[in-house]
């Protein structure tokens, strides 16, 4: 039976590259790098080459704008709670958008519990937020706009630039979560304004166990682990030295083959998308159209009818890894609050699955999904009562 892996937005295979730069730190360069020591300096020295990869791959002014942490989770929560704190002389608002990751979400809900406030801005049908809507929402307490670059459940790609310039104009802090973009599409904190913007390797062919939170030189920031002076005194806790050192070889890489990898991708994701929707009655994308404002790798899509983890766990049966929902939330048998704000219908929304494509799927890979998928949902359509006599 085929394998076809379709989860990259959960998790990639880590590089050749990337093993063979992360295994000298696990035995031969094992230092502490607070240690003083010549292991401990290696290891520092080590960090401080991952750390320039960082910062060239974001456009960063300086390397010392990079904070390693311990995953995307961590990294949204350091910026939110972080920023909240170090601002929260000058106000005590904050304005995200409808669709933000759950990291995010929890991080304002525990602020709103202390006494912040904070809104959240409406997005339209295919996802996108109005940097209009979001620059109306501002007001004289407002201290932090926080809006992802790429939506981690649609792949809708969000206009940052502009509300990054929104939010300079008024001297706001500006935090951007750039998870599932970064890797796939160009990401430049310079250019976009921001003021804090994280994302994690293991999107794109690095290990998991790190996470990369940009601090620009003038935005502030307060510590929310306390302990050590690891990372300038900004996150507190032993830098995980070869997930760090196979983070940067990661991005060295991504940033080279950015452009052929989206392109290959987009490539299959329209031979996907047109494959399956022609075979497939009822079938809806979720999200933009395939194109500019749109992830280049990933497909969200609804059948009528069925429930996606039933989808989900026939196509594992046929050797097809997808997610059903976001990978963080995916346990949970809530409907997408994603989903939701972009108005979908509950029963659809409880129907989705995520297909998201890799540099190494082929057109082969492909073609077996679209024979697949159809027999997949044709067989569970054919066990749910809601689907009788329903029109082809």
């Amino acid at each position: 039976m085929r394998q076809v892996y379709l989860d990259h937005q959960s998790a990639t295979p880590v590089l050749p590259e990337v093993l063979e730069a992360m295994q000298p730190f696990f035995a031969q360069a094992y230092g502490n790098p607070s240690s003083l020591h010549r292991h401990g300096l290696l290891a520092r020295d080590a960090l401080d080459k991952a750390r320039a990869k960082m910062a060239a791959f974001i456009n960063a002014e300086s390397p010392e704008e990079i904070i390693f942490t311990s995953d995307g989770t961590e990294s949204s929560n350091l910026a939110i709670q972080g920023a909240a704190a170090a601002y929260a002389r000058d106000g005590n608002h904050i304005v995200i958008s409808a669709t933000e990751h759950p990291a995010v979400i929890a991080s304002v809900q525990l602020l709103e519990a202390r006494g912040f406030a904070c809104t959240r801005v409406p997005v339209d049908a295919a996802g996108a937020v109005d940097p209009a809507g979001v620059r109306s929402a501002f007001t004289d307490k407002t201290i932090l706009v926080a809006v992802h670059h790429v939506n981690h459940e649609i792949g809708a790609i969000e206009p940052v630039r502009e509300i990054g310039a929104a939010a300079r104009e008024r001297g706001i802090a500006f935090y951007v979560d750039a998870e599932a973009g970064a890797g796939w599409l160009p990401v430049d904190a310079r250019d976009w304004g921001a003021s804090l913007l994280s994302f994690s390797p293991h999107r794109f062919y690095g290990p998991k166990g790190v996470g990369v939170l940009y601090q620009n030189r003038r935005a502030r920031l307060a510590a929310i682990l306390r302990g050590g002076g690891q990372e300038n005194g900004r996150r507190a806790g032993v830098e995980n030295v070869p997930a760090i050192v196979g983070a940067g070889v990661a991005a060295e890489i991504a940033g080279r083959e950015l452009a052929q990898r989206a392109a290959h991708c987009a490539r299959l994701q329209r031979r996907l998308w047109d494959g399956l929707r022609a075979r497939v009655p009822r079938l809806k994308l979720n999200g933009p159209e395939p194109g500019p404002g749109r992830h280049p790798a990933t497909l969200n899509l609804s059948a009528e009818f069925i429930e996606g983890e039933a989808q989900l766990l026939l196509c594992d049966m046929h050797g097809i890894a997808v997610a059903s929902g976001s990978s963080c939330v995916s346990r949970s048998r809530q409907v997408s609050h994603v989903l939701a704000a972009i108005g979908l219908d509950p029963a659809l929304a409880r129907g989705n699955i995520i297909m998201s494509l890799g540099r190494d799927n082929t057109g082969e890979d492909v073609d077996y999904v679209i024979e697949t998928f159809p027999k997949i949902v044709s067989k569970l359509r054919a066990l749910s009562p809601a689907w009788e006599g329903q029109p082809g």
